[in-house]
């Protein structure tokens, strides 16, 4: 048996008796207290400094603070995309069906979780479209309410349904993820930049100069343009790749985004940045920016993983190791089809985040710090994404 497969069940098995919802790193607005308190909420300060507050502070005080567990739409969808690539490992090695799932179970599984996703949706919008369970304070520019859609989270989101339908046939699972192009194409802004444009992060003014951000979204209509052929779909994916392949370092590196504030390079953005690439190669068979790929992934294996397996946040420094730092691995790798030529690496770095970064529960810690860490269980920035993670790890056995 894969070394892997008794960590995974853990994690699975912790995140199924949570039935999937949990605290968040930027939820401390969530609070009753604070939401009690109408002078603090009207101020962006006080805003700022309660989230920030909650999110640094390695004690957890949301349970004082009361603060409830709740769903979180982007971790459903990497729990949906979760389960949906889990269905694929076990068909391929049915001997683990008994300690991971047979394949009807999975798919009892896909289904709840999907009509769950469709449920979460943010009202309002011309197509289909998620956002975050909690208010966001963004430095002190602006403020995301609740529920306000981003580019980010539809992405993950929507790509899930996709990947739900290719395995369950519901024909609905399909129809809400397409739609979620109408919502790239007529609710978000762009902003020129070189050979073409960024989209926005949202449809609120501001975040309109985020590399990652655009891909991701150039990233959801590549998937779309696969289902329909729909030529404004490749168009308007080219137009952001372009621009955002024209933001790339000389080295292959992404600084996060535009501005000065946005001027630094971290590991997991790094990925999506790829991710998205491959998808729209993958989707359309354009090739042409191939290059930008090969440039890139050879800077993100090269600066961000130590040779005794330990991830970097961050091109030039090491800490906060955030969970993701590890986790966007495995799903790079898998994405770009690179397992093959660097598994040392990924077992290393594997087995490096199991012993420094899984608790005995099951669940995975948040950040390591040089200082104190914050070992909290985020159901979406950790379990989520590892769960997703370790089953791309899974799939390339």
């Amino acid at each position: 048996m894969n070394y892997l497969i008794p960590h995974f069940v853990a994690l699975k098995a912790y995140c199924e008796r949570e039935d999937f919802k949990g605290w968040d790193p930027y939820d401390g607005l969530n609070s009753k207290v604070f939401q009690a308190l109408p002078l603090l909420k009207k101020s962006a300060v006080c805003r700022l400094v309660v989230i920030q507050g909650f999110k640094r502070c390695p004690i957890n005080l949301r349970k004082f603070a009361l603060v409830p567990k709740e769903y979180n739409a982007k971790g459903i969808g990497l729990f949906l995309s979760g389960y949906c690539n889990l269905y694929h490992v076990v068909n391929k090695h049915p001997e683990w069906s008994e300690i991971l799932g047979t394949p009807e179970e999975i798919k009892n599984r896909i289904n709840e979780l999907s009509e769950l996703l469709i449920s979460l949706q943010s009202k309002g919008y011309s197509g289909a479209c998620w956002g975050y369970n909690f208010d966001w304070q963004a430095r002190r520019l602006f403020l995301f309410p609740k529920y306000t859609p981003t580019i980010v989270a539809t992405n993950f989101c929507a790509t899930a349904l996709m990947e739900a339908y290719e395995i369950t046939k519901h024909t609905k699972y399909l129809e809400v993820a397409l739609s979620a192009a109408d919502f790239i194409i007529k609710d978000l802004h762009r902003t020129p930049y070189k050979e073409g444009f960024l989209f926005s992060y949202s449809p609120l003014q501001g975040n309109d100069t985020v590399f990652n951000a655009s891909l991701l979204g150039a990233r959801l209509l590549s998937f779309c343009y696969h289902y329909t052929s729909k030529e404004e779909y490749q168009k308007l994916a080219v137009q952001t790749i372009r621009a955002c392949c024209s933001g790339q370092r000389n080295d292959g590196a992404w600084v996060y985004g535009m501005l000065p504030i946005q001027n630094w390079v971290d590991s997991f953005h790094t990925g999506y940045n790829l991710d998205a690439l491959i998808a729209y190669q993958e989707m359309t068979g354009d090739e042409s920016f191939k290059r930008y790929i090969e440039k890139g992934f050879n800077y993100y294996i090269q600066h961000f993983f130590e040779q005794d397996g330990t991830p970097k946040y961050y091109d030039n420094r090491m800490f906060p190791i955030d969970i993701h730092c590890p986790g966007q691995l495995f799903v790079t790798l898998s994405r770009l089809h690179e397992f093959g030529n660097h598994r040392d690496l990924a077992e290393r770095v594997m087995q490096w985040t199991i012993l420094n970064m899984q608790d005995k529960k099951g669940y995975f810690y948040y950040q390591l710090k040089s200082g104190i860490s914050s070992k909290i269980s985020y159901m979406r920035w950790s379990n989520a994404f590892m769960f997703n993670a370790m089953i791309h790890y899974l799939l390339s056995e």
